[in-house]
């Protein structure tokens, strides 16, 4: 009787314990947040209660993750992760990779680049990971020239050649997508540019599908075999959630597992 007592009781703290573990996670809201939602449902019925908690800038992801405001993120690719890790001397790591999202340029003005008048105004991303790449893909149109076409740490004064003399303006990540109408050329991340009702398709210049800029689950490293996370990361490269990014985005964002 005693015995059968105690293991109900251990039986019942096991499974309080199992429903009571919380996982917050910090993920800027499209695609990320909407996956995140997606699995939730099932973490649950495995014991893990996500938080998800959304931001709308790149930086305070990984300071909240850092001063252990949150357990884990989810938003960004490695040359930024790096870059991050290195500049404010953290050491955050990779989980998994979930998805790849297109990078493009956009205007309301013109259909095409060769349509850009002399002088134009290109915003492009004004954090260093982002500035290379925006100026590589610039490179890569035939707009500029840069001193190593292919280096993705590309800044402005590797521009060896501007024939149209385009002005290049630096602007905060998620400020891109509200300046589109106020410039002739703006470089978007396809999340902003989904936020903001913008059709990925009409990009002028797009980059797609570089495993390069795979999405990162990124965790502090004495928490990545932590139980919770690594349910999550089971969640996050399941083939349901393959599917779930394939039909909600119809290719504007894609798998990257």
């Amino acid at each position: 009787m005693k015995k059968t007592l105690i293991a109900s009781l251990l039986a019942l703290f096991s499974v309080s314990a199992l429903a009571n573990e919380t996982l917050t996670v910090g993920a800027t809201p499209v695609p990320h947040a909407e996956i995140l939602e997606f699995v939730k449902p099932e973490l649950a019925k495995q014991g893990v209660d996500l938080k998800i908690k959304v931001f709308n800038d790149f930086i305070q992801p990984n300071q909240q993750l850092a001063e252990k405001n949150l357990d884990i993120n989810y938003y960004q690719y490695r040359p930024f992760l790096d870059d991050y890790n290195k500049t404010r001397h953290t050491n955050l790591v990779p989980v998994v990779g979930v998805h790849i999202e297109p990078f493009g340029a956009y205007s309301s003005k013109y259909k095409s680049v060769k349509d850009l008048p002399e002088g134009a105004t290109i915003a492009i991303p004004n954090d260093p990971v982002n500035t290379g790449r925006a100026l590589v893909l610039l490179s890569e149109a035939g707009l500029i020239t840069l001193k190593n076409p292919q280096d993705p740490q590309s800044e402005e004064k590797d521009i060896t050649a501007n024939p149209h003399h385009f002005k290049i303006r630096p602007l905060e990540g998620a400020m891109l997508a509200r300046a589109v109408n106020q410039v002739d050329l703006a470089f978007i991340f396809a999340n902003y540019a989904l936020e903001a009702g913008i059709d990925t398709d009409k990009a002028l210049i797009v980059e797609k599908g570089k495993s390069l800029y795979v999405e990162y689950l990124v965790a502090r490293p004495d928490d990545v075999n932590d139980p919770g996370i690594q349910k999550l990361a089971k969640a996050l490269n399941s083939p349901e959630v393959r599917q779930f990014i394939l039909t909600r985005y119809q290719g504007k964002i894609m798998p990257g597992f």
